[in-house]
């Protein structure tokens, strides 16, 4: 079942397009906020996301920008706003494709399946966030413009972290996925973060993205 996040301010429209979507068979989340869709992003992967542009707690076009640094979902704006200029600045901006309302729910169907035939297995490549810009390719990093020089560790433990914003992440899970060592202390994961911090001009007190939740794991934020 394909997953899809509708992203919409209006309570009623959003409603509307939970129960045509869920209707044609896809499983649906729902959210009016900007950062409550990040998380969703984060936690729920889904395959597609519907964004309204005229949020309240940011503008769409920004969430747009951070949905696509950590995301390979294909996006689908969706809003009243129709001017060519703003259709080419957000599609170069990151999303798939564009849907001016209102619109009949057989269009916006056979739109998500265009989409997903599309963009079948494209990778994610660069992901920028917050100053911090990581080329999952060629595993290089820069923040403010500036290149960090990370270890290969360094690099795969901060785009492991970056990958799931706002969610925190167990030492043992970093063990696992990062090291590949299902077994073993908690050091040498907590050796690499203060080298990691130290590269990207923080601190454990004193974080910018890094940031320590006690007793359970480390948790990447994005700076406002």
């Amino acid at each position: 079942m394909i997953r899809v996040l509708v992203v919409e301010d209006d309570a009623d429209v959003r409603s509307a397009l939970v129960e045509e979507l869920t209707d044609r068979g896809y499983s649906v989340r729902a959210t009016g906020e900007a950062w409550a869709a990040l998380r969703e992003v984060a936690d729920g992967s889904p395959r597609v996301v519907l964004l309204d542009l005229g949020l309240p707690d940011m503008d769409g076009r920004e969430l747009l920008k951070l949905i696509r640094a950590v995301s390979d979902a294909a996006i689908v704006v969706i809003t009243a706003r129709d001017a060519e200029e703003e259709v080419v600045t957000l599609l170069r901006g990151g999303a798939d494709d564009y849907m001016v309302k209102p619109f009949r729910a057989g269009e916006l169907d056979a739109r998500i399946g265009a989409v997903l035939r599309r963009m079948a297995g494209r990778p994610i490549e660069v992901m920028e966030m917050g100053g911090l810009r990581l080329d999952l390719r060629r595993h290089e990093a820069w923040l403010d413009g500036a290149a960090l020089g990370l270890t290969p560790r360094e690099f795969e433990l901060l785009a492991y972290l970056a990958s799931r914003p706002g969610e925190v992440v167990s030492r043992a899970e970093l063990r696992r996925e990062v090291w590949r060592q299902p077994y073993g202390t908690d050091q040498t994961v907590d050796v690499h973060l203060s080298w990691l911090r130290r590269k990207l001009g923080e601190t454990a007190a004193a974080p910018r993205f890094l940031r320590t939740v006690r007793g359970v794991g480390v948790r990447f934020d994005i700076p406002s």
